[in-house]
Parts: structure tokens; C-alpha cells; sequence
């Protein structure tokens, strides 16, 4: 598998895994979020609020297409349901 290019900090609590053991467990993390990290988990987790015509747009369809603009409308916001 292709390790994506990105920066991750992890940290290790016990001090007596070797280098093998650390690469694997960098591995194993990066599947979980090849995995998890996907456009449908991404419009399950955030939701659109349009104050422009007051409403919260919860369907995927179109908060992928907010999120395909080159650049969001005045007073439109992506916004994590957490």
C-alpha cells in the first residue's frame, strides 16, 4: 500500500518498542484512515449551514457539491457535527 503524504504525530508511551514495531503500528494507523477517511464518512460527519436561504443541508448529495466549489457563497459554512 502507497503511505499517503501527510504528518503525523504519535505518540509512543512505552519506550521499549523497537523500530519494526513502530513502523507497523504507523502501517496499521494508516489503513484506519485510508479507510475512514473517505468523502462519504466526511458528509455523514458535517452538515451545511445556507443563511443565505436559512436552511441546514444535512443530504450528502449536496454537500458535495458545496464542497466540489472553488470557493463557498457569502454566509454558507461547512460545519462538523461533533
Amino acid at each position: 500500500m502507497k503511505t499517503p503524504n501527510r504528518d503525523l504525530l504519535v505518540l509512543v508511551k512505552d519506550d521499549h518498542l523497537d523500530k519494526d514495531a513502530i513502523e507497523f503500528e504507523l502501517e496499521q494507523l494508516n489503513q484506519l484512515l485510508f479507510v475512514f477517511e473517505t468523502v462519504d464518512n466526511f458528509c455523514v460527519a458535517h452538515e451545511v449551514f445556507d443563511l443565505n436561504k436559512y436552511k441546514i443541508i444535512y443530504n450528502a448529495r449536496t454537500i458535495r457539491q458545496v464542497m466540489n466549489q472553488k470557493e463557498l457563497k457569502p454566509f454558507v459554512f461547512i460545519s462538523n457535527k461533533n
